[in-house]
């Protein structure tokens, strides 16, 4: 996904919580369909190496630059999902 790529669909919480999930999949190496939205992200053993390679790819992805600690301070994927949005949008 490109900026370019960023309709208002795209900018959506499930959209960005979506695409949480994949990347949690990805780095973790499970299926998608078994990484739970309603998870913590440390659930999954992300340790701060991760939290540093997923704000970068959220910077490559969204255009938004983001701390580790909102990764650390969500309490789900589906909340992160839902900040990344709020920020996105405004």
């Amino acid at each position: 996904m490109t900026q370019t790529d960023l309709t208002p669909a795209a900018r959506a919480p499930e959209s960005i919580g979506a695409w949480l999930v994949e990347r949690v999949a990805h780095y973790v190496q499970l299926p998608v369909e078994e990484i739970d939205p309603d998870a913590s992200p440390l659930e999954y053993g992300l340790d701060s190496l991760y939290a540093v390679v997923l704000c970068g790819d959220i910077e490559d992805t969204w255009g938004l630059a983001v701390e580790p600690d909102l990764v650390w301070e969500a309490d789900t994927l589906a909340v992160l999902g839902a900040r990344l949005a709020d920020l996105r949008n405004r």
